[in-house]
């Protein structure tokens, strides 16, 4: 599992040790996890506070460790350039979902113009066979005596 750590000193032994800091959870989503300390067995050629990117196994032992560098910059073209999320992004999002708020909106006040529609031709319709059922019942009855 891909984790981005950070490479840091034990302040009682002096050795150096990977602090995990969060650990990706697919493709595209990261999960922050609580801090948690791995000792670093390898020696690295990297200082201290260089953030890394580590590939660590299940049986926790580290597969390969890489510098962060070109991740994050990718991070920073990907999400954080200028044309990215910004307040004017944001603010014609929140146009599209206020639209689309009021067209639901509409076709529910549509839809429940039509239900009433149809439940009133369904109790017009009910007595309307009622009628019937009577004007038929009357018939017999008159057609018996």
């Amino acid at each position: 599992m891909l984790h981005l750590a950070q490479i840091q000193k034990n302040p009682t032994s002096g050795e150096m040790e990977l602090q995990f800091l969060a650990h990706q959870y697919s493709e595209k989503i990261w999960e922050v996890d609580e801090p948690y300390v791995v000792p670093l067995t390898e020696k690295l050629s990297l200082g201290e506070g260089v953030l890394v990117l580590v590939e660590y196994g299940e049986e926790k032992q580290i597969i390969s460790i890489s510098t962060a560098t070109d991740w994050v910059l990718n991070l920073v073209k990907q999400y954080l350039h200028k044309n990215s999320i910004n307040s004017q992004f944001l603010a014609a999002e929140q146009e599209k979902i206020e639209q689309w708020r009021q067209e639901i909106t509409a076709q529910s006040l549509e839809l429940n113009r039509r239900f009433l529609e149809i439940e009133t031709r369904r109790e017009q319709l009910q007595e309307l066979e009622q009628t019937l059922k009577e004007n038929r019942e009357s018939q017999s009855s008159n057609s018996g005596t």
